[in-house]
């Protein structure tokens, strides 16, 4: 299906547009405020792009394909309907692994009749000869996305266990494994079939490696990792095939994800080559586990308490993890958070890069519920301000508040930046009990001191509870 209308400057405007809409659906993406706006931006370059390909394309048969769309998008569409904001880490992860299989998909396909992707010349010669370079990363790429993805999928749907799996020599099996992928890749214009399936073959089974030996606490990391992995591929594909919509789309997927995964790095002091490495984070301490903590004497609320504490503040802080998105407390803390600004209590809401499982996991909860973008600050903005602010509120929010990321140097945390909620006057923790110890496995000081209320209780229950004792 190679490109056969390029000549045309239609067709070349027409994805330029496209392009373009990309980037604007990039920009709007990058702040909640202006999201819906580039998710629109976005679908209506896709819309472009797909009509152009088909326009200029000869079909064989245009209603299977544009029955396969209406299959596929009534999927996709019934899904964004029913699914739980608390799902949308994996599905994010299952989609991801639906647009590396689609690479390898094609990349077959094309290698065993290129002719039906028209990358065959006028005299039957395969010009694909050219670009198997391309193919060979795009498979790769794609198969690597694919079943590393899975296990991402495995991991945050409760399907596998978060905490890492370490296999004896990972780092010397997997840098051997990559290495021969390369190699495999480089010799590849031989167009040797026992090649081309190897590469397949070896790129499935670094995925799994790569993502298994990988804790739950870093897992917002490779969420952003795969995505940036998903648009390589799909450029790769693009160059393959010769479609200047794929290479832009793949692009700047590609490059975006490696952006933000960067950014993720950063905000967790990890370093971006052991992400790639696989298995970085991974190493647990003697500080891994928290049960033992659990006979240790804490201060114990109520709703009442704490709607009390919190009516009496000039601040009031708050800080939402993943437990605040399991319990889907998001739209009462909003109420809470009126509540509280009726009676003249300033109120903002502080978001670590990592909480929960996906970047931007609090920051798309909070927009469900119509939180002012105002009141919603970043780490590096808010964090200054524990220390003034009367009251901090962590709702299910464990390992981004854990001071044992500065303290304890065999934390699997240790050296992730940490909201210092522990500097407030007073900490409300909101806790379904005493007995988890976060994704990372890592029990929390916090619950331990003097100036912590421990209020356990289902999240969205006792956020209820304390929005009627606000009202009364």
């Amino acid at each position: 299906m190679h490109e056969i209308a390029s000549v045309s400057p239609l067709v070349a405007f027409a994805y330029l547009v496209s392009g373009i809409l990309f980037i604007l659906a990039l920009r709007g993406l990058s702040s909640p405020a202006t999201s819906r706006r580039g998710n629109r931006l976005g679908m209506a370059g896709m819309a472009i792009a797909v009509g152009t390909t088909l326009y200029t394309h000869d079909v064989v048969s245009l209603p299977e394909i544009i029955g396969a769309i209406i299959v596929g998008g009534g999927i996709g569409f019934l899904i964004a309907r029913r699914i739980e904001m608390t799902a949308m880490p994996q599905l994010v992860a299952a989609f991801h692994s639906l647009v590396g299989l689609a690479a390898v998909l094609v990349g077959a396909a094309a290698f065993l009749n290129p002719g039906a992707f028209g990358v065959l010349d006028s005299d039957g010669l395969d010009i694909l000869k050219n670009s198997r370079i391309e193919m060979g990363l795009g498979v790769a790429i794609g198969a690597i996305t694919f079943s590393g993805s899975v296990i991402a999928f495995l991991k945050l749907n409760g399907n596998m266990s978060g905490k890492p799996i370490m296999l004896p020599g990972r780092h010397l099996i997997n840098l051997g494994t990559l290495a021969a992928i390369l190699v495999l890749v480089s010799l590849y214009h031989l167009n040797t079939p026992a090649l081309f399936w190897t590469i397949i073959g070896l790129s499935f089974a670094i995925g799994f490696l790569l993502i298994i030996p990988i804790g739950g606490a870093d897992m917002p990391v490779v969420v952003s990792m795969l995505n940036s992995y998903s648009g390589w591929a799909a450029a790769a594909m693009g160059f393959t095939l010769g479609n200047t919509a794929m290479i832009i789309t793949g692009a700047l997927v590609g490059s975006s994800g490696a952006i933000l995964s960067y950014i993720m790095c950063k905000a967790m002091n990890r370093s971006f080559i052991s992400v790639i490495a696989g298995g970085f984070g991974a190493e647990t301490g003697p500080s891994g586990g928290g049960a033992a903590a659990i006979d240790r004497p804490y201060k114990r609320g109520s709703a009442e308490d704490a709607a009390f504490l919190m009516k009496q503040a000039d601040s009031v802080i708050i800080v939402p993890g993943y437990g605040m998105a399991v319990s889907q407390a998001q739209h009462a803390l909003r109420e809470m958070g009126d509540l509280l600004k009726k009676e003249g209590v300033s109120v903002k809401y502080a978001i670590h890069p990592v909480a929960g499982r996906m970047p931007g996991h609090m920051n798309v909860l909070l927009a469900e519920a119509n939180v002012p973008y105002d009141e919603v600050f970043e780490l590096e903005d808010i964090n200054s301000e524990f220390g003034q602010a009367d009251v901090a509120f962590v709702i299910g929010a464990n390992d981004v508040t854990n001071p044992a990321a500065k303290t304890d140097k065999t934390s699997p945390i240790y050296g992730m930046p940490i909201l210092d909620v522990a500097n407030a006057k007073s900490v409300l923790f909101v806790k379904r009990s005493m007995g988890g110890a976060g994704y990372a496995g890592v029990d929390n000081e916090v619950f331990y001191m003097d100036n912590t209320m421990m209020l356990l209780a289902d999240a969205k229950k006792m956020v209820e509870e304390i929005v009627k004792g606000l009202a009364h």
